[in-house]
């Protein structure tokens, strides 16, 4: 399973309605793959949503060492395929981290993501969380 900017909020926000649901399918997988650009969104995405920032960046500092997880961070090769992949579909309004996400997601065949991201149902993966 490939866990998302909003899975990681609903994982790390208790007052979420998402949150049982977030943690209940993050226990049960079994694998977890993120990446780089996930982590820089959900530092924003907290601070908008009035999440402590010190409390941000700490549970950002505890992914990145959790062994549980496999993070793969942006080179310039796989930042260069995304931006390509976002050229080709002119239609969407995916972002670059949508765009590595799905990339990372086909490479090591994943098909589920723990998001409530609806880009992701139509990339033609299932969104664990709705939209």
């Amino acid at each position: 399973m490939l866990v998302d900017t909003s899975g990681f909020f609903c994982l790390l926000d208790k007052g979420d309605r998402r949150h049982l649901k977030a943690e209940s399918f993050y226990d049960a997988a079994e694998r977890r793959l993120t990446h780089g650009y996930v982590l820089a969104e959900l530092i924003p995405l907290c601070h908008r949503r009035g999440v402590n920032r010190n409390k941000t960046l700490l549970y950002v500092c505890d992914l990145i060492d959790n062994e549980e997880i496999e993070i793969v961070w942006v080179d310039e090769s796989l930042h260069r395929l995304a931006l390509a992949f976002l050229q080709s579909r002119p239609d969407k309004d995916y972002s670059l981290c949508d765009a590595v996400s799905f990339l990372l997601m086909r490479e090591h065949s994943v098909i589920e993501a723990l998001t409530t991201d609806h880009h992701f149902e139509q990339e033609g993966f299932r969104c664990m969380l709705g939209a």
